[in-house]
């Protein structure tokens, strides 16, 4: 299950890296899939945190 969900995130990061690459290259910042990785892995554990969240609370309303 989880990692259903692992890959899941993972495509709604990639969906959105291209935007926030621009955004960080306008401010200085060059980006890198090496550099990106650590953030992914964050973000694949806020992503899983908040989905746990979600499904605790449609649990709580039925």
């Amino acid at each position: 299950m989880q990692n259903d969900k692992t890959m899941e995130f993972m495509a709604i990061a990639m969906k959105y890296f291209p935007e926030a690459k621009a955004k960080l290259e306008e401010s200085g910042v060059e980006v890198s899939m090496e550099m990106v990785m650590p953030f992914l892995e964050i973000f694949k554990s806020v992503m899983y945190e908040a989905y746990e969240l979600g499904k605790k609370d449609v649990a709580n309303q039925i």
